[in-house]
């Protein structure tokens, strides 16, 4: 009898199946110096209980995709073990802070499905929450996949196309409790500019650039427990190039963004977001990013911006991302959309 688990394949999934997935995850301090020993991370709230405390909260709580990446990593086994691509995602909110000491477990829920035209393949639509050990929704989003199927003569179910939004509205986004920015101290922050010193449309070029290492993209992806075999085992791509976890590019982008975005202190959702092209060790990460909206919370002193980040390798800046064919052009590794809390 096989005990070993194959994961799922396209026909293993069914619109309303709930997967509870395995393996809760406490996170400590600990978890807060990797973070920031793999990536240059310097937002002030996540680094400080005292700027936090100063800033209303209770102190400093886990970084934002720190969350994002344990809840990922848990759904990998029943969701994108047998996956060709990791397509994009919507609909994110952050609901909540982490805080050191919670334990953080995942749920999907199935809510599409479309066999692709070849056969041999079809794309799953998931929403995703992450709990904390009290049952509290701390960050629920949608990602899709494209899986393998396990025998192409297989039936393809019913094509489910979900309707999603194009953004998460402004008047959804959830600020932590107690947030208060009034007292902002720019200086320990890192940067003056804040919420109305940014316009739409605007660019910032981040400047920095950070060459991958296998190893730390290796040692990042086993932190977050994530078992996708693309990532660690060179015999399972006909290049025998381990393929670098998405999330490594987004994590790593997002802290190149300090350097003109040192305020953009908490990210709250997440409206979009594709992995245009592979990323492999030796790659030289650099990223942009560009301002789309703006919008006001009812928190005192607390703004919200709605960015776009993207993470290029090489020297290219790639402004337009796209080719006369519309594909991503082949230096373009990450599309970001998403929502940040920034002071007024």
């Amino acid at each position: 009898m096989t005990k070993t688990n194959p994961g799922r394949f396209f026909e293993d999934y069914s619109i309303g199946q709930v997967i509870r997935h395995a393996v809760p995850r406490t996170v400590a301090e600990g978890e807060r110096a990797l973070y920031h020993a793999l990536y240059p991370a310097r937002h002030a709230l996540y680094s400080s209980d005292d700027f936090a405390g100063r800033c209303g909260l209770e102190g400093s709580p886990m970084d934002d995709l720190i969350a994002f990446h344990v809840v990922f990593g848990k759904t990998v086994p029943d969701i994108s073990l047998n996956a060709v691509a990791n397509l994009g995602y919507a609909e994110g909110r952050w609901l909540r802070p982490v805080w050191p000491g919670d334990t953080l477990r995942s749920e999907s829920e199935v809510i599409g499905l479309k066999q692709n035209s070849n056969g041999r393949s079809g794309v799953v639509w998931v929403r995703t929450r992450g709990l904390n050990q009290m049952d509290q929704t701390v960050l629920d989003y949608v990602r899709w996949v494209m899986v393998r199927k396990r025998d192409a003569d297989a039936p393809a179910p019913e094509t489910v196309v979900p309707e999603l939004a194009s953004a998460v509205d402004p008047a959804d986004l959830v600020v932590p409790e107690g947030m208060n920015f009034e007292s902002y101290d720019f200086d320990l922050a890192g940067e003056k500019h804040r919420w109305g010193d940014y316009r739409t449309g605007e660019r910032i070029d981040h400047v920095d650039g950070i060459t991958i290492e296998e190893a730390e993209h290796m040692l990042a992806t086993r932190l977050w427990q994530n078992t996708a075999k693309v990532h660690f085992d060179a015999t399972n791509r006909e290049d025998g190039r381990r393929l670098i976890y998405g999330g490594h590019v987004i994590s790593m982008a997002r802290a190149l963004s300090f350097n003109g975005l040192a305020n953009a202190q908490m990210i709250v959702a997440l409206n979009g977001g594709a992995h245009a092209n592979p990323c492999f060790a030796g790659d030289t990460v650099r990223a942009w990013s560009e301002v789309l909206d703006k919008a006001e919370t009812g928190a005192p002193g607390v703004g919200a911006l709605r960015l776009r980040l993207v993470a290029t390798k090489g020297d290219s800046g790639a402004f337009p991302l796209r080719g006369e064919d519309g594909k991503y052009l082949p230096e373009v590794l990450l599309d970001l959309d998403y929502w940040a809390l920034m002071p007024l």
